[in-house]
């Protein structure tokens, strides 16, 4: 009923673009950030685009992305700037959050009934250190049994998407190995996780358009949906 193998027992959601529209937030606040930085090195600077977004930033720890993103434009700085970057673009996020608020997909929110009353656990996985904040502005506190997030892979010293560490950890917690876990992801760098850390099922989901839905395929998705609903029934 909910277009998932018969051997999955647990739902390991990311949180921005999977379950709530913050992934858009989090693309401006870095925008602002990456932009803000370019200008004081070069008057001429090229600006931080969704594509670069999407390429190095999506799904990845703070300050994973920020080196991700610098190493594109062939830039290197120390510790302290990349840090100040990461922090000047969590400032802006956690200002519009505070101002705008948070809302779930409907089709997301319609999932997740759907899989608590099928039994389905369900566990958050985010690289984002607000994904308490998050999910309390959300409403959505009350479907997570575990949440692993940014200050979890910081505390233990976990590895960031791509790689499955965080993922892998959702489901220990659960008390679960990978191939009864199913892992549903809008980042390519999660997609990959999902794949590296040989789940039984990797739900890719595709908010972008374009050539998206062929990326996360690419990556190691089991499935492509435009929407969590879609799942329902299938």
């Amino acid at each position: 009923m909910l277009g998932l193998p018969e051997t999955s027992s647990v739902a390991l959601f990311d949180l921005d673009g999977v379950l709530t529209d913050t992934a858009v937030v989090h693309q401006k606040a870095w925008k602002e950030a990456f932009d803000a930085f370019l200008a004081e090195r070069d008057p001429a600077y090229a600006p931080f685009t969704a594509q670069d977004y999407l390429d190095y930033v999506d799904g990845r720890p703070r300050a994973d992305g920020v080196a991700a993103f610098l190493a594109s434009r062939h830039i290197e700085v120390d510790d302290a700037t990349r840090d100040a970057i990461g922090e000047g673009k969590n400032a802006r996020f956690l200002a519009t959050l505070e101002s705008d608020g948070v809302q779930p997909y409907p089709g997301s929110v319609r999932y997740l009934e759907a899989a608590q009353q099928a039994g389905l656990r369900i566990a958050v996985v985010t690289s984002s250190k607000n994904g308490e904040a998050v999910l309390k502005a959300a409403d959505l506190t009350r479907f997570v049994e575990v949440r692993v997030d940014g200050l979890d892979i910081v505390r233990r010293g976990l590895a960031g998407k791509p790689a499955p560490d965080s993922y892998l950890l959702g489901a220990e917690l659960m008390g679960v190995g990978p191939d009864a876990a199913v892992v549903f992801e809008d980042a390519i760098s999660g997609v990959r996780a999902g794949a590296a850390g040989e789940f039984g099922f990797v739900v890719g989901v595709d908010r972008v358009g374009g050539d998206q839905a062929e990326k996360l395929s690419a990556a190691g998705a089991s499935v492509v949906v435009s929407d969590l609903d879609e799942l329902i029934d299938a």
